[in-house]
């Protein structure tokens, strides 16, 4: 299976490799591989959003608003893809190998459901 990304030298298909899962009070926490790009990319969208508070702030045309509101949610689909990817080939694979990840696969289908929304 390989790994869905807009850019194949950011992200390279190899998941979470040990699924680091860190349990602090009860909240799971893993170590994201590819940190630094998402932080990245999620900087980027953080932009884009800036750049539609001054449009609104400037009164620009409904149109060009809603064209930049478009290409932030097609920028976070596809860090949601990357993380779900990097889930799938790292923790829940990891969890079908050591206890047939019954509860890994029924979490990430929960998750791919709300994605769809």
């Amino acid at each position: 299976m390989s790994v869905v990304t807009t850019n194949d030298d950011e992200f390279p298909p190899e998941g979470c490799a040990h699924c680091a899962t860190i349990e602090t009070s009860g909240e799971k926490r893993v170590e994201q591989p590819q940190k630094k790009a998402l932080l990245n990319r999620i900087r980027r969208i953080e932009g884009q959003v800036g750049g539609v508070l001054n449009m609104i702030q400037d009164d620009r045309y409904c149109v060009d608003i809603l064209t930049q509101i478009s290409a932030i949610k097609s920028a976070l689909d596809g860090v949601s893809i990357q993380i779900l990817s990097t889930h799938a080939n790292g923790c829940v694979r990891k969890a079908v190998q050591e206890d047939g990840g019954e509860e890994a696969i029924d979490e990430l289908l929960q998750v791919v459901r709300r994605m769809m929304r």
